[in-house]
């Protein structure tokens, strides 16, 4: 039988109890809505510490052609990879949502589809082996790897596939501007792959910008969307003891 994933590497210092962060989708020069993001809970249990992230996606309102308000809730080991994920998304005044729930033990990961929490529509299994990364946990994973230095192909669940998202850590350091800091804020840039359809249509390359310090917190990012690409920038933040570090530049 398959063993519990090891702790071999040390516990993340991305995933910290307490922090938000909230930024602005733009396509063009249009504004579309908000994404906030949450670390709600930290959970400890011999041999495991998870942390609880929520992610609000919420489209603006009376933008034309876009109504759109989607919930992605993970489970996160404190080393970086899924242990559950539940998504729900509203369509036409219902909720649907989809739930995941990772064993690694027995190397499966058991999904539930269906409306409003509790009416199942239907189960499946996926099979995997090893571990893997939801929607929401792939945020943290970005974050986590950042001074990586290398390729990485990270395997993730989403929209009920398996799927592989490519990222090129290179360590590119730059400094970047956005409307919530007054001075160039000093970060590392990354680059990548997505081989799945996620929210907002966001699929293939994107670009993203991170804060050059331990909390490696996403400043900007481009995605790609089936009608073009959308730029996400950070708007606010609560994370204690943290700002935006200055680029010395």
């Amino acid at each position: 039988m398959a063993q519990s994933p090891a702790h071999t590497d040390p516990p993340s210092h991305v995933l910290m109890e307490g922090e938000e962060l909230t930024y602005n989708v733009r396509y063009a020069f249009l504004d579309l809505g908000q994404i906030r993001i949450k670390t709600i809970a930290r959970e400890r249990k011999p041999g495991m510490t998870t942390f609880s992230g929520i992610a609000y996606i919420d489209s603006y309102k009376n933008v034309p052609l876009v109504d759109l308000h989607a919930i992605f809730q993970s489970k996160i080991d404190s080393t970086v990879f899924s242990r559950g994920f539940t998504g729900k998304m509203k369509q036409d005044d219902v909720w649907d949502f989809s739930r995941y729930t990772f064993d690694y033990d027995r190397r499966m990961v058991a999904m539930e589809m269906g409306q409003k929490d509790t009416v199942i529509a239907r189960r499946e299994t996926l099979w995997v082996d090893g571990t893997c990364q939801d929607g929401l946990s792939l945020f943290f994973y970005a974050r986590q790897h950042l001074f990586a230095g290398r390729d990485m192909n990270v395997p993730a669940i989403v929209t009920e596939k398996k799927v592989n998202t490519f990222i090129r850590f290179d360590k590119r350091r730059d400094d970047v501007e956005v409307d919530a800091v007054d001075y160039p804020i000093d970060v590392v840039g990354f680059e990548g792959n997505a081989e799945f359809v996620g929210i907002f249509g966001l699929t293939g390359g994107f670009d993203g910008w991170f804060s050059n310090d331990e909390a490696r917190v996403p400043i900007v990012a481009h995605m790609k969307v089936i009608l073009g690409s959308v730029t996400l920038e950070l708007m606010s933040w609560k994370r204690p003891g943290w700002a935006p570090p200055r680029a010395t530049n």
